[in-house]
């Protein structure tokens, strides 16, 4: 159960580990019905679409990184492959224990795992949230066998003008509120919707996934660019 003392508690975009991890801890017990419905039930089609990106097969070895409650690994477990979910946030994984999936605590920026051990690796709308995020990049290109493969699931950019500017106006206005109703901790949606704002748009992120040793990056958009699955080879 989530610690009550970090309701209503919210990071800052300078990101450090210890305050989103707290800010994690108290969204925790609603966290995924929240997702659910702030996205209006999207969340379920972008964790398809990224299981289906990263091109599964049985007996392969897969890291969820950034997995919190593990909603995500569940869904990469459907392809036969063997997942582990890891997430800083141990209110996150508790929250989780339920589902029969392994999980491992641990930073995006420092992996308790050994070099080349995993065929693919994945991290679904959990890069933004770390401070040295080409550093992640770079941990899980060391984790990952030669060959292997990343998709990178996160919010992005909006393509069409037009669309992109109610979309701003949701994230800044609506989603607190919608939050208010759902969320244990509306605040931390808030911190949401300012590093969404401030998160680079698709070329950029696809230039920095280039410079942390990982290849081929190409990226498609979901939802109209809401989110954008970025895919590379190590």
């Amino acid at each position: 159960m989530a610690d009550t003392r970090t309701r209503g508690y919210r990071a800052t975009l300078a990101k450090d580990p210890h305050e989103v991890a707290a800010m994690f801890d108290g969204v925790a017990r609603r966290y995924d019905i929240t997702n659910t419905v702030l996205s209006m039930g999207q969340d379920r089609l972008w964790r398809m679409a990224t299981r289906k990106s990263l091109g599964l097969r049985p007996g392969e070895r897969v890291l969820d990184l950034a997995a919190g409650t593990g909603v995500s690994t569940v869904e990469l477990a459907k392809s036969g492959a063997w997942c582990v979910a890891t997430d800083f946030s141990k209110g996150m994984l508790a929250a989780g224990l339920s589902r029969n999936v392994p999980m491992v605590a641990g930073d995006a920026t420092k992996l308790p795992f050994a070099d080349a051990v995993f065929d693919a690796v994945t991290i679904s709308f959990g890069l933004r949230n770390v401070a040295a995020f080409d550093t992640a990049l770079a941990e899980m290109a060391r984790v990952t066998k030669p060959g292997g493969r990343l998709v990178v699931c996160e919010f992005s950019t909006p393509v069409w003008r037009p669309f992109r500017t109610v979309y701003m106006e949701y994230l800044m206005e609506a989603l607190p509120r919608v939050a208010r109703a759902v969320s244990s901790n509306p605040d931390a949606y808030v911190y949401l919707a300012e590093s969404i704002q401030a998160w680079p748009d698709q070329a950029e992120l696809a230039r920095q996934i280039a410079t942390s040793g990982w290849r081929d990056v190409k990226w498609r958009n979901l939802s109209g660019g809401i989110v954008a699955l970025h895919r590379a080879v190590r």
